[in-house]
């Protein structure tokens, strides 16, 4: 009796941790114009795992070094760790820049690449942003829906950006995709 409890307990600790992260909300996927924005970011090789802290030594630095605090960080993931081995995945971890920010960032004296997101067609979702959690909620539930809706619509591959948006806590995510011919 006691190893039912026990095992009821964890199922609801479980489920109550997948549902505060964001894991029985609604996917919804749609295509719109996005991008424009200018971030500073590390190139990563390895496992996708590395995000978080690549980021927050970004927004370490940008804070700390150059008196500019940022609200988002962005991860930029250009290959599918199901079919690349995780030595050999490549992304870029960084921190996106606020509009009034810009002109303050020298790129002569930043450690760090900076670069201006192309402005496109993606296919995009959105997901409540509570902790680690709702990263691996998303990675479960997100990816999927946006690979179909690719799928569906006659849509290309291509990488993809999560934009940790702390201010607004959520997590927007974008597939860079081009139209088949």
């Amino acid at each position: 009796m006691i190893y039912i409890i026990i095992a009821a307990i964890i199922v609801i600790a479980i489920l109550g941790i997948y549902a505060y992260s964001g894991g029985f909300s609604t996917i919804k996927v749609r295509t719109e114009v996005a991008g424009g924005e200018v971030i500073v970011y590390k190139e990563v090789k390895g496992s996708y795992k590395q995000t978080p802290d690549i980021t927050n030594e970004v927004y370490y630095y940008l804070l700390n070094e150059l008196e500019i605090e940022t609200y988002k960080g962005i991860g930029i993931f250009y290959d599918n760790p199901k079919e690349v081995e995780e030595t050999q995945l490549r992304s870029e971890s960084g921190c996106i820049i606020e509009a009034g920010d810009v002109e303050r960032l020298n790129p002569d004296k930043c450690k760090y690449r900076i670069q201006t997101l192309p402005t496109d067609t993606v296919v995009t979702a959105e997901l409540p942003f509570k902790g680690k959690f709702s990263i691996i909620v998303g990675f479960m539930k997100v990816y999927p829906a946006i690979e179909k809706y690719a799928r569906a619509h006659n849509m290309g591959d291509g990488p993809i950006v999560e934009i940790y948006d702390v201010a607004n806590k959520k997590i927007i995510y974008r597939k860079l995709v081009k139209l088949k011919e």
